[in-house]
């Protein structure tokens, strides 16, 4: 879970282009709208599990599933929604049964999870790589042998010495 995933605006992805994959991909362009729909699933997923709904119900519950990944796919880059539509199997014809809109339900609950994970894992590697570099180029700017703590007073200036 390596891959490079960005988060972008409205405004930045038109202008942003990593010549890999082209334009925005990889990318999220609207987070808190991709966390809203993921939170609404999940809750879905409980009510499903709590009580049984009847076949208007279970109607219903299929047309919001359907408009979750509608509203999905417009927040993914290209390569999410192609990973998204080939994980996630859209309803049969007809009103689906209670298992399969907890099917359904998991499925997609489940790749959000781990989408958010590798976002994480991203984030976190981000961290790693820039804290690296900071302590290289710290690490850089000092004389050899003397580290941040045995630095020696220069000329003209004295040491304070020991406070308790």
């Amino acid at each position: 879970m390596t891959d490079e995933v960005e988060i972008v605006t409205d405004d930045a992805q038109d202008d942003r282009d990593d010549g890999k994959n082209g334009p925005a991909a990889s990318g999220i362009t609207e987070p808190g709208k991709l966390m809203r729909i993921a939170v609404m699933l999940r809750e879905l997923q409980e009510e499903v599990r709590r009580a049984s709904p009847d076949e208007a119900g279970r109607g219903r519950l299929r047309q919001l599933h359907e408009r979750a990944l509608h509203e999905l796919c417009d927040v993914l880059s290209p390569d999410l929604q192609e990973e998204l539509a080939a994980l996630v199997m859209p309803f049969d014809e007809g009103t689906p049964s209670e298992s399969e809109i907890l099917i359904g339900q998991a499925q997609l609950v489940g790749w959000l999870e781990g989408l958010f994970q590798g976002i994480q894992v991203t984030l976190f590697n981000q961290q790693m790589q820039a804290r690296q570099q900071f302590e290289q180029m710290r690490q850089r700017g000092l004389p050899p042998g003397i580290g941040p703590q045995q630095q020696q007073p220069g000329p003209g200036e004295h040491s304070t010495g020991q406070y308790l």
